[in-house]
């Protein structure tokens, strides 16, 4: 029995020292260790980068008026048509003028009997200043004489401004648009009892030019004068951007814009300091109260470093890369990402022109790991096309 083990034993000592030749890698470095991973780097170095800012924005008309009646009346006539261009002046509707009109002859009237009471008053002063240097009356009546003139004059004042006022009233009749533009509906209709200023009529908007209107993060805006502050930005001059818009459907919009207002204080509701750019609209292509993206382009980066997305990782402590030592190992070398420019990171600070930065290759490597920078295969050509 002892000696069939024994011949079992010596039976699996060259299997076993197969195996432990198997597991070897082939021609791999003396002690059995892994080869260094093979990686792609890039070499960091400084360029003008330029800037685009891109929001969500809302278009609005140049100038937006509401259309109202000064008078009380009833509504006869609507003289425009519903969505079609108006002109300044244009008779917009009509309302009910004979009552005005009725208005306008009795202040008339009671002006031509102020004028006429005038008259005498005044010819009563002129007839009694004679008598009085005769003294032939006392100065008190030469007095009440003057003073009636007075009272007279006084009321033909008020009698004109009635005029005035009730001719105006018979002008109002007739509700012109204040403004050039593009008229929106009718809120009333004819034969509708119109209470002035109360109701609405319609609105008429100038659409050439337009305005794009959007609102700018309070936190971005703040980084944003902090980076030109630093000299990390460099705003065009002036801070003319070049504005464009992207419309709904992801097309951009065939006329450019520049930035003419931006506000002094913050949207306590929404966090953002309210922008607006112009736009010429004469094709009528931009409406209003449409949302939109508009594109801001003229800053530029002055010497910035800018690496590959896929190249900045994150750890508990913040963002880093790997860059290669002069020993070919991986460091791990914390960064401050700034914002992404085309498919990059912008980085402010953790790098320096002439290190390698590793973009390929990272998720096989650690703090310390020996690396191979992998050297790009020329292309193949292509075959020659047989004849």
């Amino acid at each position: 029995m002892l000696l069939s083990k024994t011949r079992a034993l010596f039976a699996l000592f060259p299997m076993a020292l197969l195996m432990n030749a198997c597991d070897k890698p082939a021609g791999g470095p003396p002690g059995g260790g892994m080869p260094p991973a093979q990686v792609s780097v890039i070499a960091v170095e400084k360029r003008d980068v330029p800037v685009r800012y891109e929001y969500v924005a809302q278009t609005a008309g140049y100038r937006e008026v509401e259309v109202r009646a000064r008078v009380t009346g009833i509504l006869q006539k609507r003289g425009y048509k519903e969505g079609a261009p108006v002109k300044k002046g244009q008779s917009l509707f009509s309302i009910d003028a004979a009552p005005f009109q009725v208005a306008l002859d009795k202040a008339e009237a009671d002006l031509s009997v102020a004028d006429v009471r005038l008259a005498q008053a005044r010819r009563e002063v002129a007839r009694l200043k004679p008598v009085r240097e005769a003294k032939a009356i006392s100065q008190k009546e030469l007095d009440d004489s003057a003073s009636a003139e007075q009272v007279a004059e006084a009321e033909v004042k008020s009698a004109r401004a009635r005029v005035n006022e009730a001719r105006l009233n018979v002008t109002y009749t007739r509700v012109e648009s204040p403004i050039s533009g593009i008229a929106s509906r009718a809120v009333v209709s004819e034969g509708a009892l119109v209470s002035g200023p109360q109701v609405l009529l319609t609105t008429v908007t100038q659409t050439d030019p337009m305005y794009v209107i959007f609102g700018v993060p309070d936190r971005e805006f703040m980084a944003l004068r902090r980076d030109v502050d630093l000299g990390r930005l460099r705003l065009p001059a002036g801070g003319q951007f070049l504005a464009r818009v992207k419309l709904g459907d992801g097309s951009l919009y065939d006329g450019t814009g520049t930035l003419g207002f931006t506000d002094v204080r913050v949207n306590t509701q929404t966090g953002t300091t309210e922008s607006r750019a112009e736009f010429s609209n004469k094709n009528n292509r931009l409406r209003a109260g449409e949302f939109v993206r508009i594109i801001l382009d003229g800053a530029l980066r002055p010497d910035a470093i800018v690496v590959p997305q896929r190249a900045v990782l994150e750890s508990p402590k913040g963002k880093f890369v790997y860059v290669v030592s002069a020993d070919n190992k991986a460091e791990a070398r914390p960064v401050e990402a700034g914002e992404w420019s085309g498919d990059g990171w912008v980085i402010n600070s953790g790098l320096k022109p002439g290190e390698r930065v590793i973009t390929d290759g990272v998720m096989k490597i650690g703090p310390g790991a020996p690396v191979q920078i992998a050297v790009p295969t020329a292309a193949k050509p292509a075959p020659a096309d047989k004849k």
